[in-house]
């Protein structure tokens, strides 16, 4: 392995077996980087597979050009893995769980709150129906009712005609056009604001995604390029070649009395603005989290109303309606008539009618086509936590990957590592001395 990545970090490649052993390993790099590529664009940034497939290829092909004849861009690349480790990395696992959310979270969201409007349009439908059909009872009572007051005693007192007429059912195919109408035109609009919100996340997704990678690869960049043109960048840790300078100049004590502002690379100390970084980050990370969560709570709260819905709809019971009619007719003779005679007034019964008529409100049928909600995934919910696990683990291991970053720049480049211990052993007998 060591002599593989002294072959993969030298400028040049010493004879044709080193330059095929280079070759081989940014092929095996090109083809892993392109695979991921592809998966990347298809599954979390919802390109097509043709365009996918064609960008992932160049890209591929682009890459192995580029590792195997710029030996500054090797070390780019090299660094970006453990870059991935920092906050730029952290962005992008932030724009994979907006495209979950958006991919799978949010459509589960609006299908279960369309279940909603659905139960909703299919109550309103019934009742109205049954509304309707109670007319026909109405015309019922009033035709039978006419009929009682026709049926009077007294033919002189039958009235011309006692029936009543309702126009209200002749209108029913009308109102039901109306209603399938609005039942259209809310489902068009719903429809329309759920495919804007989907299309905008996306292409705000992408364009986040795109920018974050290429701010990966300038900040691997821009760290090489300080670490080339800077002696002092990121220059306090107490190296093997630090440790042999200042053994051979017999200066062992200047690293034993700095031993507090001077870490090693490879160890798990950290320094205090380290340590607060780890948590200013960890906040940022748990405030994304909450947010995350609040996007899952109302999955849950949207699936959890959908479904008693659904089942108390299922569990409405008729309403019955009882109408009571009662009339009764009587003629009084006149009054005065029995006052001059000094006899009680009579009173003359001409008809007597009491009837009862019984109907039921019916607000759910079983004719109603209403999608069954949908409970959250829990597979989402699994990739989701996952990701947030990954988040809090870069977040303690920046720092060590930003070591590590620095250990793969001085692997390229051990001359400017020489100059630069140089340096920093100056710096420290300098301090020593005064």
């Amino acid at each position: 392995v060591a002599d593989l990545w002294w072959i993969y970090s030298k400028p040049v490649p010493a004879d044709g077996r080193e330059l095929w052993t280079l070759f081989l390993q940014c092929s095996c790099i090109t083809v892993v980087i392109g695979g991921l590529f592809y998966n990347w664009m298809f599954a979390s940034l919802e390109y097509s597979w043709h365009l996918s497939v064609a960008m992932a290829i160049s890209f591929s092909l682009l890459l192995l050009l580029t590792l195997l004849l710029v030996h500054p861009a090797r070390c780019v690349f090299s660094m970006i893995m453990p870059t991935l480790g920092t906050k730029q990395g952290r962005k992008l696992l932030f724009s994979t769980c907006i495209m979950i959310a958006v991919v799978n979270i949010t459509p589960n969201i609006i299908s279960n709150i369309k279940t909603i409007l659905q139960l909703i349009k299919c109550i309103c439908k019934n009742s109205s129906d049954s509304l309707l059909n109670s007319t026909a009872l109405l015309e019922k009572v009033s035709w039978e009712f006419g009929d009682a007051v026709q049926e009077t005693v007294h033919s002189i007192y039958k009235p011309m005609n006692g029936h009543f007429r309702f126009s209200l059912l002749h209108n029913s195919s009308l109102i039901y056009q109306k209603m399938h109408l609005a039942g259209e035109k809310i489902s068009r609009e719903f429809l329309s604001v759920e495919v804007l919100v989907k299309d905008s996340i996306r292409v705000a997704n992408r364009l986040a995604a795109g920018f974050f990678m290429l701010y990966l690869c300038f900040e691997s960049t821009w760290y090489l390029k300080n670490y080339l043109t800077n002696l002092r960048f990121d220059n306090f840790y107490i190296t093997e070649k630090l440790e042999r300078l200042a053994v051979d100049r017999k200066a062992a004590h200047l690293l034993v009395g700095s031993s507090k502002k001077l870490i090693r690379p490879t160890g798990l100390k950290l320094s205090w603005e380290e340590v607060v970084l780890c948590l200013v980050q960890a906040m940022l990370v748990t405030v994304a989290l909450m947010l995350m969560l609040v996007v899952v709570a109302m999955d849950h709260f949207a699936f959890s109303v959908a479904d008693t819905a659904v089942r108390r709809a299922a569990q409405f019971s008729a309403v019955p309606i009882t109408l009571n009619i009662k009339y009764k007719v009587e003629i009084g003779i006149t009054p005065f008539l029995f006052k001059v005679f000094g006899r009680p007034s009579e009173e003359l019964l001409l008809g007597d009618f009491n009837r009862t008529y019984h109907h039921h409100l019916i607000f759910s049928s079983a004719q109603c086509r209403i999608s069954p909600p949908t409970p959250p995934n829990p597979s989402v919910l699994l990739a989701v936590g996952l990701l947030f696990c990954i988040l809090y683990t870069t977040v303690f291991l920046e720092t060590y990957a930003r070591r590590l970053c620095r250990k793969i720049a001085a692997s390229f480049f051990q001359s400017c590592e020489e100059e630069r211990v140089l340096y920093l052993y100056r710096k420290l007998s300098r301090r020593h001395r005064k």
